[in-house]
């Protein structure tokens, strides 16, 4: 989670098809393309009738306010200034924006009449989307849940590891590179290199007891671990090598090793579980490699915040604007009788992580929390919808709340 990154249970059918975090080929619609030179990611909601209704969403706020306290603990960083102006939007309208909004949620105005004065003291912006007409792509991402170890045992041989002394990065994160024994930067070596090398021998962080889970855990970008002695212990993305994602399960289709409709978790668990020999091979396609670090308490984000479940979600932060009030209307899966039922849904959510195959304006992931349920419905998550932002109206006083 960048952090880039930062798996879904049907959720591979989907992660593995673009990255952490993407989907089937069957599926044209070019929802990464780039935006056009100069163009914006936001667009001012000008008309009135083009503003979404709120009011559902109004009636549901639950953890919405600790979301927002997060976002609100990220913009009181100084470095978060260093990613502002976004578009049009500098930090102060972002900051004044979080703490209007929390003083609306504390009111205690719901429904309608928040609707109504989310309406009045907000501007609306809506994301361009792939098409320029607002399409927006959503899936889903999650934590999963595996056992380990802190140290190596004949169980659990697959490590985790913690990110090198040599990795380069720019002021704002980005992967510069690694620093040679003679001062220059270099392109850092590829996943086949660093594993079939060993390169990072001594920076093992955890062990799995599995090589698909430690190479789920880097699709993700986090994992809780349960230890031998039954506690939970929570890594979190650090950094990535610099490389691109190389889809996987992509690989396994173009390979005929499964078919394209029958791609699903289960079904590559089946298949390198009958060929553990070609796990490496599959994997070592994939050139990025993630590093990971331990965590306190729950999974964080790429802004080093908490996630909530379906009140983070992850973007192109190249584009949108960190940490901001957003809201999605699209189709999401709710568990329901055991089973996932895809349900309108429409929410407010926090722009808070980043998806290492999350690019252009096209593309949105939601946190769906952590273990196997929240796997289900992040692997059901597959739908098109509209990506908003809200931002405090100028003129308008926060004090006035």
């Amino acid at each position: 989670m960048a952090r880039k990154i930062l798996l879904s249970a049907l959720l591979l059918v989907w992660l593995f098809f673009s990255g952490c975090r993407t989907h089937p080929e069957q599926i044209e619609t070019p929802y990464d393309r780039p935006l056009p030179p100069g163009a914006h990611a936001l667009r001012k909601i000008t008309d009135p009738a083009e503003i979404p209704d709120f009011t559902m969403a109004c009636l549901d706020l639950k953890d919405l306010l600790d979301a927002v306290g997060n976002s609100l603990s990220y913009l009181s960083k100084p470095s978060s200034r260093g990613f502002f102006p976004s578009g049009e939007i500098t930090h102060a309208r972002a900051v004044e924006s979080l703490e209007a909004f929390g003083n609306l949620l504390d009111s205690g105005l719901r429904g309608r009449q928040l609707n109504q004065a989310i309406r009045e003291k907000f501007d609306v912006y809506i994301s361009v989307g792939c098409d320029d007409r607002g399409t927006v792509l959503f899936t889903g991402y999650y934590t999963p849940i595996f056992a380990g170890s802190q140290v190596r045992t004949e169980e659990f041989r697959y490590p985790l590891y913690k990110q090198p002394d040599d990795l380069v990065k720019g002021p704002d994160g980005a992967i510069l590179g690694r620093r040679t024994s003679d001062g220059r930067i270099t392109p850092y070596p590829v996943r086949a290199v660093i594993e079939a090398a060993r390169i990072l021998r001594g920076k093992e962080l955890i062990w799995l007891s599995d090589a698909f889970e430690s190479y789920i855990a880097h699709v993700q970008g986090s994992a809780k671990i349960r230890l031998p002695a039954g506690q939970l212990m929570t890594v979190g993305y650090a950094a990535n090598n610099g490389h691109e994602y190389r889809s996987v399960g992509r690989e396994l289709v173009n390979d005929g090793r499964i078919q394209s409709d029958q791609l699903s978790l289960s079904a590559m668990i089946d298949y390198f579980k009958a060929n553990a020999d070609e796990v490496d091979t599959y994997v070592r396609r994939n050139p990025r490699f993630v590093f990971f670090r331990a965590e306190d308490g729950e999974p964080r984000g790429s802004l080093n915040e908490w996630v909530t479940p379906m009140r983070t979600i992850a973007t192109d932060k190249s584009i949108f604007p960190r940490g901001c009030l957003a809201f999605i209307s699209t189709t999401l899966p709710r568990a329901m009788g055991g089973r996932a039922v895809n349900q309108p849904y429409s929410g407010f959510a926090l722009d808070q992580d980043t998806g290492g195959a999350i690019r252009a304006a096209g593309r949105c992931d939601v946190y769906m929390g952590v273990g196997d349920t929240a796997g289900t419905l992040a692997g059901q998550t597959y739908q098109e919808g509209r990506l908003y932002y809200l931002f405090l109206k100028s003129g308008i006083n926060v004090s006035e709340f």
